[in-house]
């Protein structure tokens, strides 16, 4: 029985649904939202899956089937949804689990059930797609991936085209020293470990086109200069776990080379001819621009160094070597994955909550961790997928992660074993594209241990098990098993059902583009907040929130509403001061009742109250925000800035009431805790003697201030003046 036409349209839309997605996601970023890169990529997926899952329901009501036959392997994919969504519901902060940690918006179990949605329609819908739709599909992304390239290649060499785009000037100047595309290029996927696992999927999936059109000079040409171009991307990257990833993967490549070459039954991989040019577009390219990994880089042949990146005054500042000591990043991931694994034993059933690592690992935080480069930032995933998933999702969730993972080797290494389907195995052109695919996917796998998943390399994670399945089981995917789901009784629905389908559908989208809107007012106001201009960041954060509620712009309202209240007070407008007092204490305690484990938030609150006595002159507010960092040590308790910032207030209000005892010995018990967490806080030495100074006690001021010089900092200009005074 044919199909209604609106079906086939349908299904046109459907496929063209798909490759948006893995043709303009990687592409996409803009400068006016408060994350150039992920959150525009994270709000696209939504809105595109969204128009998918409307037109798969649409589709279900006019069949009366879902398109979808009962199958085994589905099961891992439904366990991991429910443990996710279990350690959701347990969360110590509900929201962020559910839309993610803002600022990597990516891992929410909001964007979970929009993947596992791509999985399962992409598997139901598969045998009504057009014949040629797959390797339309893979030749996009490769064509995507190579647009990623080109924009990437001229930050290379100083020409960033990022910079043009957003500031008009061709150069590399626009970003911070965080950001160093000349050294490490990062494109259009805003980090350079992304970008080499993207490309790395890429390349695997270029192989397949490689190898397929061997006996073509012509196509042999166009894949070889591909993957000539993606293997130079990937070295640029820097990046030690793609390289890693990729040595493994071809490896394996080879292994399977070896072992279809000797059964002599697959016509593919059977021009050695091939092998070898393959083997040239990867030495030449390794010899001319070296791996970055110094052990490899010795062994290869003298340098031969034809990159001259451009430099410029600003550019030169940006590549100049730091006076600071630079913890190498794997001794710093050393140390957070013993605080992942501290906080999975702390909470082994379903963690601390989907996507809550940010505030959670304060919980279990290494003393270690003081002592590195980077022992003032925030980390906000645990660089390392899968102790990620143990941290913030139990063993529980940890088993169902692995357990989806497991599944997919399985159905790959199940129809391989299978007697019956071995000689088709063998003889298919098929078994070249399941070999690179399960290669691709592997490949994400070993990245995600050294780091963790992002919006595009989470499409590829489970779109490829679903290519998979498709390829292994293609008689499972079809509209006209009687063996589905729902019956055709169970789906027989009201005409009105459509309406109600088309109006949830537009309400969702608009959810959706009021949620990328509040994070452009979001982001003005953060901008104008840095500059000082409180008032105008006041009004972009109250349009944020009407148009969303999110307590991280409830968090940056009150400070700046505290920071304006403060100006207020200078400009002797008592009355106006006061009311901002009182509007900036609500939202913040409207924060930290959304999210309670929050530190960050406790620190607002202890920043607010400074600004709300020296306003007032209120010894009360300084009383108040001992009361707020001191939950916030019980919450972070190796964090030295809070025990600094306790003996700060500890010293004002003994001076305040006149160096009582309590006060004083709070502020020096607070300030050596700081320097136990970390000896090397030049600030709390600083501080410490400044304290004994004051207290009367000079001779101890003045060692302090020796060993800084001698310890820590010998040029401190600062120290000196101190003690010759």
């Amino acid at each position: 029985m044919d199909k209604p036409p609106i079906v086939n349209y349908i299904n046109k839309l459907l496929e063209i649904g798909y490759i948006f997605l893995i043709a303009i996601t990687p592409i996409i970023m803009l400068s006016i939202t408060s994350e150039l890169f992920e959150f525009n990529k994270t709000i696209f997926i939504y809105a595109i899956t969204i128009l998918i899952l409307f037109l798969w329901l649409v589709k279900i009501k006019i069949l009366k089937t879902t398109g979808l036959k009962k199958n085994f392997f589905f099961l891992p994919f439904i366990v991991f949804l429910s443990t996710q969504t279990l350690s959701t519901i347990f969360s110590i902060d509900l929201w962020t689990s559910l839309f993610g940690y803002y600022g990597r918006f990516n891992g929410g179990l909001i964007s979970i059930f929009t993947y596992l949605s791509l999985f399962f329609i992409f598997i139901a819908n598969y045998n009504d797609f057009s014949h040629y739709f797959l390797e339309r599909f893979l030749r996009i992304s490769l064509f995507s991936s190579l647009l990623v390239i080109l924009w990437g290649l001229p930050g290379k060499f100083g020409y960033d085209l990022t910079c043009y785009l957003f500031t008009k000037k061709l150069d590399n100047t626009c970003w911070t020293d965080q950001f160093r595309p000349n050294e490490r290029i990062f494109s259009t996927l805003g980090q350079p470990n992304w970008l080499g696992a993207y490309l790395l999927i890429n390349f695997f999936i270029g192989l397949y086109f490689y190898f397929k059109n061997e006996d073509n000079l012509k196509y042999i040409f166009l894949n070889g200069l591909y993957l000539f171009l993606n293997f130079s991307a990937l070295l640029f990257t820097r990046s030690r776990s793609s390289l890693l990833a990729f040595f493994i993967g071809i490896i394996l490549f080879i292994i399977f080379y070896v072992l279809i070459r000797l059964k002599n039954t697959f016509r593919h991989f059977s021009n050695y001819q091939s092998i070898i040019f393959l083997f040239l577009i990867l030495f030449i390219p390794t010899l001319i621009f070296k791996t970055g990994v110094p052990i490899v880089d010795q062994i290869l042949s003298k340098p031969i160094n034809f990159i001259k990146p451009k430099t410029s005054e600003s550019s030169s500042k940006i590549v100049k070597p730091s006076s600071i000591l630079v913890t190498d990043s794997g001794e710093i991931r050393k140390i957070v994955w013993k605080g992942a694994i501290d906080l999975g034993l702390k909470y082994p059933f379903l963690g601390t909550g989907v996507e809550t690592f940010a505030y959670s690992y304060y919980f279990v935080r290494p003393k270690e961790h003081n002592l590195t480069s980077e022992w003032d930032y925030l980390y906000n995933k645990a660089h390392n997928e899968y102790l990620n998933y143990l941290a913030t999702t139990g063993f529980i969730g940890l088993i169902s992660y692995l357990l989806m993972i497991i599944s997919v080797f399985y159905l790959f290494i199940l129809k391989i074993k299978d007697q019956r389907e071995e000689r088709d195995i063998f003889n298919s052109g098929q078994a070249l594209l399941k070999i690179c695919l399960l290669l691709a996917y592997l490949s994400i796998l070993i990245t995600n241990f050294f780091g963790f998943s992002t919006t595009t390399i989470n499409l590829f994670f489970y779109l490829i098990p679903a290519v998979l399945f498709v390829l292994v089981f293609p008689k499972l995917s079809t509209n006209h098993d009687k063996k589905i789901f729902f019956s055709k009784q169970t789906i027989s629905l009201p005409k009105s059902f459509l309406f109600l389908l088309a109006f949830i559908f537009l309400y969702l989208e608009m959810l959706v583009f009021s949620y990328w809107l509040a994070d452009v007012f979001y982001n003005k106001g953060n901008l104008y907040n840095q500059t000082g201009q409180y008032q105008i960041a006041v009004d972009y954060y109250n349009q944020a929130l009407k148009l969303r509620y999110e307590h991280v712009y409830e968090d940056k309202l009150s400070f700046a509403l505290a920071n304006l209240a403060f100006v207020a007070s200078y400009q002797k407008e008592n009355a106006l001061s006061e009311r901002l007092i009182k509007l900036s204490d609500f939202y913040n305690q409207k924060s930290l009742h959304a999210s309670p484990k929050n530190v960050l938030y406790w620190k607002t609150q202890a920043k607010n109250y400074y600004l709300f006595y020296q306003i007032s002159n209120r010894i009360n507010w300084l009383k108040n925000g001992v009361i707020a960092l001191k939950q916030a040590q019980k919450l972070a308790l190796t964090d030295p800035k809070i025990s600094y910032n306790l003996a700060l207030f500890a010293s004002l209000l003994s001076d305040e009431e006149k160096n009582n005892p309590k006060w004083v010995n709070l502020a020096l018990s607070t300030i050596d805790h700081s320097i136990s967490l970390k000896p090397n806080f030049r600030d709390a030495y600083f501080l410490k003697g400044q304290l004994l100074k004051k207290y009367g006690r000079k001779d101890e001021a003045k060692k302090i201030f020796q060993y800084i010089l001698e310890r820590i900092n010998p040029d401190d200009e600062e120290i000196k003046k101190e003690i010759i005074q």
